[in-house]
């Protein structure tokens, strides 16, 4: 890329800006503190999202059955694809009878969408592209690997691929603008699906082997020699190690490819991955920059993760936005507005993945996450910890309403979220997750030092006096915490218990109570009490603890919920002598 493609990135951003200018109402980002914003019908949005299976919405009457039971399930937001096979069956004859129905299906129920192009790639490979792209492979080339056998993907180097992806999806925001723009049922795009080449760490086929051998192009060298020593470590460390290079082969400038098939913290095959970052970050920014000039809504790209079974690239989709290569992302493709993970991992390489993605000007926003009682938890975390703009378990048809964990969770998020996108970037909200093998989380908030414990009944419980309510073995615990003003908290949980101790104790009123603890929802902001807590319930001096708890701290402990249901708490703690 020279410079006159670095200039006209500079006028496509200038001209987003200018058209956004004109029209702030559709939906967008914008900065809040350290994080950024989703505004949905120009207020902020909290996206309680569940993506669908991969051919969900391929037929109308299948689709229809959907919708009541997303609804059910409490989301707000269905993340669901679009198929340019049969959007464009035939080259510029478009069919959007599936996008219309998808979109009506969706705001019928008062649910939002987050649109997928499964456009050149899905999953690495390009099984959605149209008849007339696969059979034509002399026009729409595919990546081939060092001994010129062909892939089953399309290679990334090849303009007439890119410029007919970028046509099609420019074809389908304008018709998503025509239908759907004052409603903003869509309110963002994912830009392909895991993208990037299996098998080789890049294409070998005749454009990409010339163009590997023509070094790293000036406009990325221009990009990185202008942030020196600000680029995320991994490249910087790579670049500062081969003596800040400012031209040369992708060796030359990123060091001598190396293979390491057990350790991930060693980066395999990196001029070879980074090569591919740089080319298919440039059709899918392109593709995004296409779309977005005639409807600018956020537009992001997801990510197969580095993980222990696919530990290299090329074992995973290689040119695809790994934590490591996000600034070449943001270098190549300024069209994408954040780079999101999929995440099917175990728990801590889960929570690592979320803190690579939480970047500063990338917002954490989840499109798949393994489903079940773990991610349903796990999203507490995610919203309270990381400041999540959306969290979706995948395959989120596959259960009913009444069997899916989420369904409980996106109900009390439901109740909190006006407080929650109130706090968001601000430090003064935890998210907490528990279990058998963690049964302790602790932490410092609003002058408090405060001990989460796995599990502990309730008093009525204790007394066998809960009536109607199942009593059952958890294997989670979940919620989150934020600091409401002096002494006071908004708590989500169940099957847990808080203690409280002051971090500086006042010698005056050392003895603690809790003042009030009340069970209620939050409505346009403003909270809304159902019921005050006390006695069995909850609260209340020596009553509370039977006499056994240490009056020098606060303590709190959920009342079991019929149905197993979490509670939203208000509470403020009273200093005494």
């Amino acid at each position: 890329m020279n410079l006159k493609i670095t200039l006209a990135s500079v006028a496509f951003a200038i001209w987003i800006a200018s058209a956004f200018a004109q029209n702030p109402a559709i939906p967008h980002l914008e900065t809040k503190g350290t994080t950024k914003q989703l505004i949905v019908n120009g207020k902020p949005f909290l996206v309680l999202g569940g993506e669908l299976h991969n051919s969900s919405t391929s037929g109308v009457s299948y689709m229809a059955t959907l919708w009541d039971k997303m609804k059910k399930k409490n989301l707000n937001t269905v993340i669901a694809p679009v198929y340019w096979e049969l959007l464009e069956p035939e080259q510029e004859k478009f069919d959007f009878t599936l996008v219309d129905s998808m979109i009506h299906g969706a705001r019928s129920k008062g649910l939002h969408l987050v649109v997928l192009w499964f456009g050149s790639w899905k999953n690495g490979y390009s099984m959605y592209t149209p008849a007339w792209i696969k059979g034509n492979t002399e026009k729409y080339p595919r990546a081939k690997d060092k001994d010129g056998n062909s892939y089953e993907m399309l290679s990334a180097l090849y303009p007439a691929s890119q410029n007919a992806d970028a046509r099609a999806f420019k074809t389908l925001m304008h018709h998503i603008k025509e239908v759907d723009g004052k409603y903003q049922t869509v309110i963002a795009m994912q830009i392909e699906n895991e993208m990037g080449l299996f098998g080789s760490p890049r294409d070998y086929c005749k454009v990409a082997n010339e163009e590997y051998e023509r070094g790293v192009p000036t406009d990325l060298m221009t990009y990185m020699s202008g942030n020196k020593e600000k680029l995320q470590p991994e490249l910087d460390s790579a670049w500062r190690a081969n003596g800040y290079k400012t031209n040369g082969t992708w060796e030359a400038v990123f060091g001598k490819s190396k293979f390491e098939k057990k350790d991930l913290s060693v980066l395999s095959y990196l001029p070879e991955e980074l090569f591919s970052v740089y080319h298919y970050a440039k059709y899918t920014g392109a593709v995004a920059a296409a779309g977005k000039s005639e409807y600018p809504i956020p537009m992001y790209v997801n990510c197969w993760i580095k993980q222990a079974m696919t530990s290299y690239p090329g074992k995973y989709p290689s040119g695809g936005p790994t934590p490591h290569t996000l600034d070449l992302w943001r270098a190549v493709a300024p069209a994408i507005d954040f780079i999101s993970p999929d995440i099917y991992v175990p728990l801590k390489s889960a929570r690592l993945t979320m803190e690579q993605y939480k970047r500063p000007g990338n917002p954490l926003f989840i499109p798949e996450y393994r489903p079940g009682a773990q991610s349903a938890t796990e999203a507490f975390w995610a919203y309270g910890q990381l400041d999540a703009i959306c969290f979706s378990p995948f395959g989120i048809d596959d259960l009913e309403p009444e069997e899916d964990e989420i369904t409980k969770t996106y109900e009390v998020l439901n109740l909190a979220k006006d407080k929650i996108l109130e706090n968001r970037g601000k430090g003064n909200m935890l998210g907490i997750y528990l279990d058998s093998t963690d049964r302790e989380q602790q932490f410092d908030l609003n002058g408090y030092h405060i001990k989460v414990s796995f599990g502990g009944a309730s008093n009525a419980e204790m007394a066998n006096i809960a009536v109607g309510v199942k009593i059952k073995k958890e294997q989670v615990a979940g919620g989150l915490i934020i600091a409401n003003g002096p002494d006071e908290f908004i708590v989500i949980g169940k099957n847990m218990s808080f203690k409280l101790q002051p971090i500086t104790p006042d010698i005056k009123k050392s003895l603690l109570d809790v003042e009030f603890m009340d069970e209620g929802y939050f409505k346009e902001g403003k909270w809304i009490t159902t019921r005050r807590l006390n006695g069995d319930e909850g609260t209340g001096g020596g009553d509370y603890g039977f006499g056994f708890m240490n009056n020098k701290n606060a303590y709190i402990k959920f009342q079991r919920q019929k149905g197993d249901k979490y509670s939203l708490l208000r509470f403020k703690i009273s200093k005494y002598n």
